[in-house]
């Protein structure tokens, strides 16, 4: 598992990470994280496999929902917390800039994956990632994440042939050192 160091900070689409570092308790590792968050932004709908995610509202209002689209809020002092296979997104539901403390445990490879999806994002104009860097980070860590957002037609049939195709092009060169999936 690559370790990267901290604080590590990574942004796109109106949303700030820093990774602040890797603590140890009855949980076993967590990564802490602080995010900042713009107006009406946050990220798609996704599902850590297994990972509890943790967000702590320091200033703002936090929106969130799962797959049954019922909203949830919460704010300063208020915590947003989710299990592992628990499909949500979430974003900043008030006018001003959200901020937030986290922590998303076990870590696992959360940290690579955001990394690289937010350079994609940024490499390729800023708005989705890359599709030949989306279908290798989905399918090499199709164990610990998935992007629900991308219609499963999509997900199920186009980005395992975009993933074998971007093999074959050499357009997975960049993932040379990727660290292997945590498998169930």
């Amino acid at each position: 598992m690559q370790r990267f160091t901290h604080p590590h900070t990574i942004e796109s689409g109106g949303e700030k990470l820093t990774f602040t570092g890797i603590t140890h308790d009855e949980r076993g590792e967590v990564l802490t994280v602080e995010n900042q968050v713009s107006p009406g932004a946050g990220p798609p709908m996704h599902v850590h496999h297994r990972q509890y995610e943790a967000i702590t509202v320091v200033e703002g209002r936090i929106g969130w929902k799962g797959p049954d689209g019922v909203e949830h809020f919460a704010g300063p002092g208020e915590t947003a917390s989710w299990a592992p296979g628990e499909v949500h997104t979430f974003w900043n539901a008030g006018h001003e800039p959200l901020r937030g403390t986290g922590e998303i445990w076990p870590p696992d490879n959360i940290e690579y994956f955001l990394t690289q999806i937010y350079d994609s994002i940024d490499r390729n104009g800023g708005e989705r990632p890359g599709l030949f860097d989306a279908s290798f980070l989905l399918t090499h860590y199709r164990t610990e994440f998935d992007m629900l957002d991308i219609p499963a037609p999509v997900r199920k049939l186009l980005v395992p042939v975009l993933y074998r195709l971007g093999k074959l092009l050499g357009k997975h060169e960049r993932f040379a050192n990727a660290p292997e999936p945590v498998r169930a």
